[in-house]
């Protein structure tokens, strides 16, 4: 065992919600993101595996050979009633408000700022472990864990372009973590 936390997030592949500008809901990957997947370089050893549990990030970790256990708290940002529609089908002025005060959720769904606190909840709880760990999840959850590790502003959250089947390695050594890579 190492004596750090090795930590890599790896994104969902695409989905048709993604390649149609839609809010997620609990849609499989289209045949786009089963080829990324198929393209993906391996990940190496690894110690556990973990992935939200969206049928998109439970498909994509059983296509890289990683037997994950769901966990609940790497759960995609929650767009409330806005799931399943188009962007641009949303009122302008409910996603500026969206888009520039990390703590209002006017979709009913989940705040930026919520999400983060969830997502800082499960990176502590692993910092007593010790390996090297595997997270398939979204890129929300992504974009949040980056904020942590830089101890940077929520409302920096949109400013983080997460591309799928992209890996994010942080790593946690004695009292903070921090980002080693994006790739």
């Amino acid at each position: 065992m190492s004596e750090v936390v090795r930590l890599t997030f790896v994104s969902h592949a695409m989905t048709d919600a993604m390649a149609a500008g839609r809010f997620p809901t609990d849609e499989p990957l289209n045949s786009t993101g089963h080829r990324q997947v198929d393209a993906c370089v391996e990940l190496g050893r690894t110690d556990s595996a973990y992935c939200g549990p969206e049928k998109r990030a439970r498909q994509t970790a059983e296509l890289l050979g990683l037997p994950a256990r769901i966990e609940p708290q790497l759960a995609d940002l929650d767009c409330g009633r806005w799931r399943g529609d188009v962007l641009g089908g949303v009122r302008p002025a409910e996603l500026a408000i969206w888009l520039t005060d990390p703590a209002r959720a006017p979709h009913g769904g989940e705040s930026v700022v919520d999400l983060i606190g969830r997502v800082g909840t499960w990176m502590e709880s692993l910092t007593s472990r010790r390996g090297r760990l595997v997270a398939v999840t979204h890129p929300s959850v992504i974009r949040a864990a980056i904020l942590i590790a830089l101890d940077a502003p929520p409302k920096s959250f949109w400013r983080i372009d997460i591309a799928p089947v992209s890996r994010t390695v942080m790593h946690f050594r004695g009292h903070a973590w921090t980002l080693r890579s994006a790739v």
